[in-house]
C-alpha cells in the first residue's frame, strides 16, 4: 500500500525529502504546508529543481489537512519554537493525520518531557485517533537506535559513549545557540546545563530505561576553542579570538559513575581544535558508538550527501528519511506519543531500486 504524505516545512531537510519521495514507490506526496508567504502557490516539483508536478505549497494548513493522507511529515523549526511546533503538530493529529517530525527533538523520548509539552499532543492524538513519532540524528537514531542495537550484542556493558564528531562549516542552520562565531565571553544558550540536557539529553533516560538501570543524575561539561586566526568558511567568517569549536558531554551517572554519555565535538573546519577527539576510522565527520564491556564494540557511521559528498547534507537527509520511513509503523501503532522503543525495525522498503 502506498502511503499518502503531506510535507510540512520545505527548508533544507524538507526539500531533500520531497526530492526523494517524488521517485519513491512506497510514498505519494499529496500536499505541502509552508509558513513563508513567498512559497505559497509554488509547485513543489519546481521548488526542488524538478519539472512541475501539479501540487502547490500552501500556507492554508487547514485546507491541506483536509486532503486524504496517512501522515504529515513535519520538518518544522527547532525546539526554540516549541509553541509553533506543538500547535502545528496538534492540528495535524486532530485532523486525523499521523505525524512524524524532526523538529521537537526533546520528544525523541516523550516520557522525559514536561507535561506542558506532551499533554496537548496526547490530547490531539486521542481526538484524532493518531500517533506521533519524533526523531533526529542526534538526539535521535545516532544515540538511541544505533547504540541500543549494539548493546544488545553484549554479555555485559560497563559504559556506552556516543559521539558526534562533525565539521559544521557547510551547515546552513543557526550556530548561535552553541555560541559558534561569538566572542569567547558570550554565554551560549546551550551552555546552560538544564537547556543542554533538555535539548540534547533525552536519549540518556531512554537508554537507561531500555537497559533497566536507574540514573543517579545527569550532568554536563562544556568547552570552547578560540580561533587563533580568522577562519573563513562557506557560510561566513570566525573572527580571531571567537569561538570556532565546542566540545560538550551530557553524562548519565549509574552507580556513581558516568556510564551513559552523549558527547559532541563540533568544529568550523577540520583544522579547528586539533587536540579534541576525532574518529578512529573516519577521522572527521562521523557518529561514533564506543561500548566498553564484553565484547567491546566500536562503530563509526559516516553520512555523505549523494550529490556532493557533504556530511551535513547526508546527515540531514538521513534524519528526514528516518522519519518518513517510519510512517507505516507509526500508522499501525496505537494512538499516542511514540519513541524509538515503540517501533519495530524499519528496513526502508522500496529504497533498493
Amino acid at each position: 500500500m502506498v502511503n499518502k504524505v503531506i510535507v510540512q516545512g520545505t527548508g533544507f531537510v524538507g526539500k531533500m525529502v520531497i526530492e526523494e519521495l517524488l521517485d519513491h514507490p512506497e510514498f505519494e506526496i499529496v500536499g505541502a504546508i509552508v509558513h513563508d508567504p513567498l512559497k505559497d502557490g509554488q509547485d513543489i516539483g519546481a521548488m526542488v529543481g524538478r519539472a512541475p508536478i501539479g501540487i502547490l505549497a500552501s500556507t492554508d494548513a487547514e485546507a491541506v489537512l483536509a486532503l486524504e493522507a496517512d501522515a504529515v511529515a513535519h520538518f518544522g523549526p527547532t525546539a526554540q519554537y516549541a509553541a509553533v511546533n506543538i500547535e502545528d503538530m496538534s492540528r495535524a493529529l486532530r485532523a486525523g493525520k499521523n505525524v512524524v517530525s524532526t523538529a521537537m527533538t526533546p520528544l525523541v523520548y516523550p516520557k522525559a518531557c514536561p507535561a506542558a509539552m506532551t499533554d496537548p499532543l496526547e490530547a490531539a492524538c486521542r481526538e484524532g485517533g493518531t500517533s506521533c513519532f519524533t526523531t533526529g540524528i542526534d538526539p535521535g537514531f545516532a544515540n538511541d537506535l544505533l547504540p541500543l542495537t549494539l548493546i544488545g550484542l553484549c554479555g555485559h556493558v560497563d559504559s556506552v559513549r556516543v559521539q558526534e564528531i562533525l565539521d559544521y562549516a557547510s551547515y546552513t542552520g543557526d550556530y548561535a545557540p552553541m555560541g559558534i562565531g561569538e566572542p569567547m565571553e558570550t554565554e551560549a544558550l546551550l551552555e546552560n546545563p538544564k537547556v543542554l540536557t533538555f535539548a540534547w539529553g533525552h536519549t540518556i533516560p531512554m537508554m537507561a530505561d531500555a537497559l533497566g538501570v536507574t540514573l543517579d543524575k545527569i550532568d554536563t561539561t562544556w568547552e570552547k576553542w578560540a580561533a587563533p586566526e580568522p577562519i573563513d568558511f562557506q557560510n561566513g567568517r570566525i573572527e580571531r579570538g571567537h569561538c570556532a569549536a565546542v566540545h560538550f558531554q551530557i553524562r548519565g551517572w549509574v552507580d556513581r559513575e558516568p556510564k551513559i554519555v552523549v558527547e559532541h565535538v563540533n568544529r568550523i573546519t577540520h583544522a579547528a581544535a586539533p587536540e579534541w577527539p576525532r574518529g578512529k576510522i573516519e577521522e572527521n565527520d562521523c557518529y561514533r558508538v564506543d561500548i566498553r564491556g564484553n565484547p567491546d564494540i566500536v562503530q563509526e557511521t559516516a553520512f555523505r550527501g549523494g550529490a556532493n559528498g557533504d556530511p551535513n547534507a547526508g546527515g540531514c537527509l538521513a534524519t528526514g528519511m528516518r522519519a518518513v520511513q517510519a510512517i507505516p509503523a507509526v500508522c499501525a501503532a496505537p494512538p499516542g506519543l511514540l519513541s524509538a522503543l515503540d517501533l519495530p525495525v524499519i528496513p526502508g522498503k522500496g529504497t533498493l531500486r
